[in-house]
C-alpha cells in the first residue's frame, strides 16, 4: 500500500474516525539512521541511531503534530489557525493551513528567526506578525487573542499536536523491535519529549515493546530552564528552535523525567555547532543547530560514562540543516576554490586538497 501519512497509517491509535477529513502532506515514516563513524570516534561500544525528522514535508518534526492539529481544527469548523513560533512551527502551520484551504496567522520574534523558516511561512501564504519580543511573549499573546478571535491555536498546548508527535516513538519501536535504552531529544517548549514518552508508554502497554527508554532532554546553555529549575526570561542561543525560556509543557516534561528515569542537561552553543558539523562531515546527515543538541548531549554522556557500554541510543534530529543556512555557512572555514576552466587547474586543485 502507498504510504499517505501518519494519521492514515496509525488511525486506530489516533482520535479520528472514518468521517474525519485528513489534512496530510505524507508526513512521518522518517529514516532511523544507524551512525557508523561517530561511535568509533568516541571510542565507546554504544549503538547510536538518529531519527531524521528533517525529512518531513516542511523539514521538521512539527509536521507530525500539525497534521493532527489542523485536521481536528478543520473538523471543528475552524477557518483559521494561529501559533507563536521560533520558525519551524510557523512553516508547518502555514503549509498545513494551505493544504486545508484555511488561513494561518503566525507570531514570530522580530529578527530572531532563521531565514529558511521565514521563507517557508511567507511562501505558504501565512499572515506573519512580527513582535518586538521573544517566543514567550508571542505565546502569551496567542493564548490571549484566541479568547477574542475565531482562531484555533496549533502550538503544542494543543493536545492533538502531541497525539501526532507520539507516532515517532511507534516508528522507532517498529524498526528496532523494541524501545531503545535511551532517547535523547532537544528541548525547547518540551512538547516533543512529552509526546515521545506517550508513544513509548502506549506501545509498551500494548505489548509491542518489552521496555520503555530513559528520556533525556538537552537544552542550550543559554536557554535551559529545566536545568536551572526555573523559567528564563531572556533566553539566548544560536539554536533558535529551542530559544524558549518559558516552556509550555513544563509539568508534562518533569513527569516524563521522573517516570522514565531520565534527566535534563545543557550543552554550549559551541558544542551544539561542533556536533552539527561532525554529524554532517562524518555521517552525511545535515540537521539544524537545535537538532544537534541531542547528539551533543549524548556524546557528552557517553564520554563521561553516564551511558554504559552496550547501550542502544536514539537521538532525535528535529529539523533539516537547510532551515538555517547562514549558521551552517558561517561554520565552514576557508574560501571556495576559484580557477580557470582548464583541466590542469582542476587536477591541481584536486591533488592539492587530497
Amino acid at each position: 500500500m502507498r504510504y499517505t501519512g501518519l494519521i492514515e497509517h496509525y488511525k486506530s491509535r489516533l482520535p479520528v474516525d472514518e468521517n474525519t477529513k485528513l489534512i496530510s502532506l505524507g508526513e512521518g515514516n522518517t529514516p532511523l539512521i544507524h551512525l557508523q563513524n561517530i561511535p568509533a570516534l568516541l571510542g565507546k561500544n554504544v549503538d547510536i541511531y538518529v531519527k531524521y525528522e528533517g525529512l518531513n514535508p516542511t523539514g521538521s518534526f512539527k509536521d507530525r503534530g500539525m497534521t493532527m492539529a489542523v485536521t481536528k481544527a478543520v473538523e471543528a469548523g475552524s477557518k483559521a489557525i494561529i501559533c507563536a513560533s521560533t520558525g519551524n512551527t510557523s512553516a508547518s502551520a502555514a503549509a498545513y493551513a494551505a493544504r486545508a484551504g484555511i488561513k494561518a496567522f503566525v507570531l514570530i520574534p522580530e529578527g530572531k528567526i532563521a531565514l529558511g523558516k521565514l521563507a517557508q511561512a511567507l511562501m505558504h501564504g501565512a499572515v506573519i506578525i512580527q513582535i518586538k519580543g521573544n517566543f514567550d511573549d508571542g505565546m502569551r499573546l496567542v493564548k490571549e487573542v484566541a479568547e477574542h478571535a475565531p482562531v484555533a491555536i496549533v502550538n503544542s498546548i494543543n493536545p492533538f499536536r502531541l497525539q501526532g508527535q507520539k507516532t515517532a516513538a511507534f516508528e522507532i519501536v517498529e524498526e528496532l523491535g523494541d524501545s531503545p535504552d535511551y532517547h535523547f531529544l532537544p528541548v525547547g517548549n518540551a512538547g516533543n519529549i512529552s509526546a515521545h514518552w506517550m508513544g513509548y508508554q502506549e506501545y509498551n502497554q500494548a505489548g509491542k515493546s518489552a521496555k520503555t527508554p530513559k528520556m533525556v532532554g538537552y537544552q542550550a546553555a543559554g536557554s535551559a530552564p529545566f536545568v536551572k529549575g526555573k523559567m528564563v526570561d531572556n533566553p539566548e542561543t544560536v539554536a533558535t528552535a529551542i530559544r524558549i525560556g518559558h516552556p509550555q509543557s513544563w509539568d508534562l516534561a518533569h513527569t516524563v523525567e521522573q517516570e522514565s528515569g531520565g534527566w535534563f542537561g545543557s550543552v554550549s552553543d559551541d558544542d551544539i555547532l561542533s556536533a552539527q558539523k561532525l554529524l554532517t562531515e562524518k555521517e552525511g546527515i545535515f540537521c539544524e543547530p537545535a537538532s544537534a543538541a541531542s547528539l551533543a548531549g549524548a556524546m557528552a554522556d557517553i564520554k563521561s560514562g553516564k551511558i554504559p557500554a552496550g547501550s542502544k541510543i536514539v537521538c532525535t534530529l528535529t529539523g533539516h540543516g537547510l532551515k538555517d543556512p547562514d549558521t551552517a555557512i558561517s561554520q565552514c572555514k576557508g574560501d571556495m576554490i576559484l580557477i580557470d576552466p582548464v583541466m590542469d587547474e582542476v587536477k591541481n586543485a584536486i591533488l592539492d586538497n587530497m
